[in-house]
């Protein structure tokens, strides 16, 4: 045998033999007790990208800022990501990987509902808690609600009770004919259902709609939609539509001139989906959303005008929704591990039952029976272009036009009963071991 060859041969083993080493020293560093892995499965790419950005950006600025005070009880959080591509497939896959060879304490994510009931599935086999950050489907916490999920966003039944108050009040459904767009997954399903119910619109024959694919909607899919509208007339067009999706939908009825003829209505609204389509494309559009950049300034709530300086201070823009939601995640997952003086997770869901915190704006609280965070829902309408692009990022895009507190727009304990009896369902979320 040449020299060359048995160099090259133990030139071989060295290298396999370091990057064993690394991969040891890896595993030792997330195995000791100076970290705590949490994972955060969130759209990185696909329909719902722009929603996941802001949660990956606020979700490493609570962590920073909760390393750099001492971590939880001890311990620095690492977070570590995959990208859910908001398909349920790729998540279940994501969340099992997060859990079983990552060995995260919690899994956190979202921004499709149906990604984040898969999530929770899985987590509640695994005894892993699993808090949903942008996820607004009823069923998120009504017929798939289980012990190890908490949803910190507010849900479709909630913005429905919001936005059907104004729209009774200013679209009553026996003079006005409305029109829905609906995304084809439990969100759409739900959020459509909750409107109609509260705007009195439940009459299909009357007020149509269509569906539309998810999550591989395509621009002639949302052409095709609107172009229905139109032939329809309605006095008012809902878009339960979310992400890119909406963006599409809504220049689409931009280009047939709908915006200028209808009132638009986006049942659930994020800063994100205003910036992509834009101030002259969402002037006169309303919807709701359970927190905006504006809520703390406008309340003078302390802890979210803190928030909106630093994410400003390091991003160079505002916080939407979706990164409010996933850094208030953050800080109520360790206050929750430092009462309990333990990450186990039962310790740690028994700990958030029933507490109440205020985090960037009003009061909310972790209810016990279904773990809905109960909380004020803002009704909101995008300002003039000419007022938008005033603002130093051109993201000043929501008029508060009203607020709902939590137990009002909330489901009350008999509504959730009948909902999970009529599912098949028990009244009670699977009992913790003791």
């Amino acid at each position: 045998m040449s020299i060359a060859k048995v160099c090259t041969q133990k030139g071989n083993r060295i290298i396999v033999l370091i990057a064993v080493i690394v991969i040891f020293q890896a595993f030792m560093a997330r195995a000791d007790d100076k970290t705590v892995i949490i994972g955060l499965n969130y759209p990185r790419t696909g329909p719902y990208s722009v929603q996941g950005l802001d949660q990956f950006r606020a979700a490493e600025l609570a962590a920073e800022e909760i390393n750099a005070t001492g971590g939880v009880l001890g311990r620095k959080i690492v977070l570590v990501w995959r990208d859910s591509q908001s398909r349920i497939d790729t998540t279940i896959s994501n969340v099992t990987d997060l859990i079983d060879n990552e060995q995260a304490a919690m899994i956190f994510g979202g921004s499709a509902s149906s990604v984040a009931i898969a999530a929770s599935r899985v987590c509640q086999e695994k005894n892993i808690l699993f808090f949903g950050t942008l996820t607004y489907s009823t069923a998120t916490t009504g017929t798939d609600a289980h012990r190890h999920t908490f949803r910190e966003c507010y849900n479709a039944w909630m913005g429905a009770k919001a936005i059907g108050a104004y729209l009774e009040k200013n679209f009553p459904a026996e003079t006005k004919k409305y029109f829905f767009i609906t995304a084809d997954y439990t969100w759409g399903h739900t959020t459509e259902a909750s409107v109609r119910h509260f705007s009195k619109t439940d009459d299909s024959v009357r007020h149509k709609g269509i569906k539309t694919p998810f999550p591989d909607g395509t621009e002639k899919d949302f052409k095709k939609a609107i172009l229905f509208a139109k032939i329809m007339k309605p006095d008012v067009l809902v878009l339960v539509l979310f992400g890119k999706d909406m963006s599409r939908a809504i220049r689409q009825a931009t280009i047939l001139g709908l915006n200028k003829k209808v009132q638009i209505i986006v049942p659930n609204l994020t800063l994100g989906m205003a910036d992509i389509s834009g101030p002259k494309v969402m002037e006169g559009v309303i919807g709701t959303l359970p927190w905006c950049w504006k809520v703390p300034y406008q309340y003078d709530y302390t802890g979210g005008k803190k928030f909106i300086e630093s994410f400003v201070k390091r991003y160079n823009r505002y916080p939407s929704t979706s990164g409010a939601s996933a850094y208030t995640i953050l800080y109520q997952y360790k206050t929750a591990v430092e009462r309990t003086q333990s990450f186990d997770s039962s310790a740690v869901i028994r700990s958030l039952e029933g507490h109440r915190y205020i985090s960037l704006k009003d009061e909310q609280m972790w209810r016990k029976f279904d773990h809905q965070s109960v909380q004020s829902v803002y009704t909101v309408k995008c300002k003039p272009e000419a007022e938008v692009i005033k603002d130093r990022f051109n993201l000043d895009y929501f008029e508060i036009i009203d607020m709902m507190q939590g137990q009002e727009a909330v489901r009350t304990r008999d509504e959730w009963n009948a909902v999970r009896v009529k599912a098949g369902k028990p009244t009670k979320l699977e009992q913790l071991p003791e």
